[in-house]
């Protein structure tokens, strides 16, 4: 059995790896790569493999950096199954067909064809099959069994079986303080490991101390007279923001003030989290069930066309406003930065991790001056982050997290993160477990 990694090391987007064996060919995840742009360069080029050898698609979860070359995989010839749980398919149907519009605009400001178009979306989705938790089954040489990962809705680790060994990709990883996913799922048994590494070098707040650092920040800036920005992925941590402030405003812990969720991403895909409330946190799926709207409160605006979100800036006095995109790589968060960033008694919040070269990770870092849609902004706001709102584990999560499959381990391979987190973590599972821990490169291939 042979794994090559196509992407997703020694970075934090694009997550992708072939396993082989006896000639059959299975890819798990087709994310695309991002960082200074939405899309970077390297996603127009012919994808490094035969689409049409691929037997079979196992992904993890709906992310675009893990799904986000999908349609172009089609578009170059793959015919075959793809596998992955209801909610992840459902998420991915949306989020890519939100990103071809995106995309389409890259490509004409690059001069090169649209990556896909919404045909090959259409078309990919007739091959969705999907699957339980905890339910093997056979493809080809393949056995295959998903398990939750605690990350968002739908999300999963894949272990995989073949020549008496198995292997085990975690995807993304999911905090244990998330407001509405349960905790991951314990594997006991596994030969390999890919590990994320997202936060391989961090430990996040904890439940109570991040809700009042979210309280702390929201009334400074409110009580000054301020707009709060929060850039927001549309899809686990909007939701997730959401159920934090129904909590806050409730308890009458922050001031009431209009908080606008403007993102019509967002507005959509909340929608497919009530259709799976299934999958939430048991308590949580109590509350919906005696009547508690998670996702509503007083005050709570969604904007859904372009002018609603317009006439956000009309709206004088104190405010919220949620948008995408969380590392303000696109979306309607761009002109609500243009428009507030400069005042210093506005703020900005960032509860989302921050990929290099992003304008996000510029602002986050103190930039004085950054260019949106071609002007200069100064940044004079408040700035403040909460790394206890990512969805990811921290290093003490995804070291408990591989603890149970220690016994059998063989070797661990670190993936999906910065070089620095990466190898933060990889001293960390050698120096506990004492296995081996390596970091790959692109395009390796290591037989297992």
């Amino acid at each position: 059995m042979k794994i090559i990694f196509l992407g997703g090391v020694k970075n934090v987007s694009g997550s992708s790896f072939i396993l082989e064996t006896g000639g059959e060919k299975i890819l798990i995840d087709c994310g695309m790569e991002q960082g200074e742009s939405y899309c970077e360069k390297k996603n127009f080029t012919p994808l490094p493999y035969d689409a049409k050898e691929i037997k079979a698609v196992l992904i993890t979860h709906a992310h675009i950096d893990h799904t986000g070359l999908l349609p172009k995989l089609y578009k170059e010839g793959f015919r075959n199954k793809i596998f992955s749980t209801a909610p992840t398919r459902d998420f991915t149907e949306l989020l890519l067909l939100d990103s071809e519009d995106i995309l389409r605009k890259e490509a004409e400001k690059r001069r090169e064809k649209p990556i896909y178009e919404t045909k090959d979306i259409n078309a990919l989705m007739d091959l969705w099959e999907k699957v339980e938790y905890k339910k093997v089954f056979q493809l080809g040489k393949f056995s295959v069994e998903f398990f939750n990962a605690g990350h968002i809705l739908g999300s999963a680790c894949i272990k995989v079986t073949a020549e008496g060994k198995s292997i085990v990709f975690s995807g993304d990883l999911g905090n244990l303080h998330n407001s509405i996913m349960p905790v991951a799922d314990e594997i006991e048994e596994a030969d390999y490991a890919l590990i994320e590494s997202t936060y391989g070098n961090r430990i996040h707040e904890d439940a109570e101390k991040r809700r009042d650092l979210l309280e702390d920040f929201i009334e400074e800036v409110i009580n000054g007279g301020g707009t709060l920005l929060i850039p927001a992925f549309a899809m686990e941590r909007t939701q997730e923001l959401l159920v934090e402030l129904n909590e806050l405003v409730s308890n009458g812990r922050i001031p009431r003030v209009p908080i606008y969720m403007d993102s019509p991403l967002a507005i959509k895909l909340t929608t497919i989290y009530k259709k799976y409330q299934g999958f939430f946190r048991i308590d949580v799926g109590k509350e919906i069930r005696t009547g508690d709207e998670i996702f509503n409160f007083p005050g709570l605006e969604t904007t859904l066309s372009s002018e609603e979100s317009r006439e956000i800036e009309k709206k004088k006095g104190p405010k919220i406003i949620i948008a995408g995109s969380g590392m303000s790589q696109g979306g309607r968060i761009l002109r609500h930065e243009l428009n507030y960033l400069s005042d210093k008694k506005n703020g900005i919040l960032f509860v989302s991790y921050q990929g290099k070269e992003t304008l996000g990770r510029k602002i986050q870092e103190g930039a004085e001056k950054v260019e949106i849609y071609g002007k200069e902004v100064e940044v004079n706001c408040k700035r403040q982050s909460i790394s206890g709102y990512s969805a990811h584990a921290d290093q003490e999560e995804l070291l408990a997290w591989l603890k149970p499959m220690t016994r059998t381990l063989r070797k661990v391979f670190i993936t999906h993160g910065d070089e620095e987190n990466s190898a933060a973590l990889k001293v960390k599972i050698m120096d506990e477990f004492a296995i081996e821990a390596e970091i790959p490169k692109e395009k390796e291939e290591d037989v297992l």
